[in-house]
């Protein structure tokens, strides 16, 4: 078991799961991921969310070392996935007792879960302000909603100073025995995980996160013990500044991310080529991907990074090669907007990528198409330099 003390009289109970490939049955981890718990032990007892059916019984253990027979009073549930809930009916059965705190939405939700678990007189439905009084700790309750669930809220502790965010502030990979891996002034794994995990699962839904926001400006903070990831405990107002620009849509750099899509190479080659004519004009920061390659998430996670995209793409049955639709519907889905975007297109006989992509574009929200949609036919040549020029000038106005 980890060191666990997070606090007076709170200890944190999560579990790494390294076994696990994807994340949401989509999102590669590599590194893992970590399903948070957290126990408070006072007069009366609360556990702050469970864990993933798949790792269930490491988490038992490290309730059983730390409660020595005492029994929890109260389960507080912030997040209904199935990730955070795993053991709920579990919980319900070990302790006849016990009291599931969580807002009236997830209350409501419980059956869809469990629907053979009998919550009746099992539960303490919330809302906004209330509290609940453990002894030397009193927690408060704030509502969360669509960040990302309808049902969400968050916990604050007001002795210790303790918002427990959610699926907020949350990251990619397992913590391998310290809770504090990723300091801001130790190592840089925090923000580009934390910012793949925010564009990909929170991403659509700027507007709720930054309501949350808010809340959080009115509170006295120490810690933020997200249901993801390490525990924030250095230079809280970094993290909530990045939160603040990433839910508001806004661009980390001023850099260029040229994402392209190509069958033969001959597209990819016309990306390399915008991205050396880039930086021979004084762009410092430009990042290639080849869609076909590189992981989703994290192609997404850059464009956002990134004030400025050129997509680069074949036609392909009269429409755009895959890999690059699937990327434009992505960005799509997680709300992408506020950028300047440039359009490369290759057609052999009947070019079609740049309208497809143009569309794609247009419907998101505050998007510049600029001027020119660069043609290539097959290979990139000599005669196409002057409207990769105009392209490469136009985007770094």
């Amino acid at each position: 078991m980890k060191e666990t003390t997070i606090s007076e009289n709170i200890y944190y109970i999560g579990v790494d799961d390294t076994d696990i490939d994807l994340f949401e049955s989509q999102y590669p981890v590599p590194n893992g991921i970590t399903y948070n718990s957290y126990l408070i032990i006072d007069d009366k007892i609360a556990i702050m969310d469970t864990v993933d059916r798949r790792k269930c019984t490491a988490w038992w253990d490290n309730i059983e070392q730390l409660l020595r027979n005492r029994v929890p009073d109260y389960l507080i549930v912030q997040h209904m996935e199935p990730d955070h809930t795993g053991t709920i009916a579990e919980a319900i059965e070990r302790y006849p007792q016990l009291q599931v705190v969580a807002s009236a939405r997830a209350v409501q939700m419980l059956p869809q879960f469990f629907g053979t678990t009998n919550f009746a007189q099992r539960t303490i439905a919330v809302k906004e302000g209330d509290t609940l009084n453990l002894g030397r700790h009193t927690l408060q309750f704030f509502m969360a909603p669509m960040v990302h669930w309808p049902e969400v809220m968050v916990t604050y502790e007001q002795t210790q100073r303790i918002i427990f965010s959610a699926d907020a502030f949350g990251t990619f990979g397992a913590l391998d025995n310290n809770l504090t891996l990723h300091k801001t002034d130790s190592t840089p794994t925090w923000p580009d995980e934390a910012r793949r995990y925010y564009y990909n699962i929170c991403g659509k839904y700027g507007v709720p996160v930054q309501a949350l926001l808010k809340k959080l400006t009115t509170l006295d903070l120490a810690f933020i013990c997200p249901l993801h990831g390490p525990i924030l405990t250095n230079n809280l107002a970094h993290y909530i500044n990045l939160y603040d620009k990433w839910s508001k849509y806004e661009a980390e750099t001023e850099g260029i991310l040229i994402a392209y899509a190509t069958i033969h190479g001959g597209t990819g080659n016309a990306a390399h080529h915008m991205a050396e004519l880039l930086r021979t004009k004084g762009t410092t920061e430009v990042t290639v991907l080849e869609l076909s390659r590189c992981d989703m998430s994290d192609a997404v996670a850059q464009a956002f990074r990134s004030s400025r995209l050129i997509v680069a793409a074949s036609s392909y049955d009269a429409s755009v090669f895959p890999p690059m639709y699937d990327f434009l519907h992505h960005l799509q889905l997680k709300g992408y907007q506020k950028r300047r975007v440039g359009i490369i297109e290759n057609g052999s006989w009947a070019p079609s990528a740049g309208r497809i992509m143009k569309e794609m574009l247009e419907k998101m929200k505050e998007i510049e198409i600029v001027d020119p949609l660069v043609t290539i036919r097959s290979t990139l040549k000599p005669s196409d330099h002057p409207m990769m020029e105009a392209l490469a000038d136009a985007i770094l106005i």
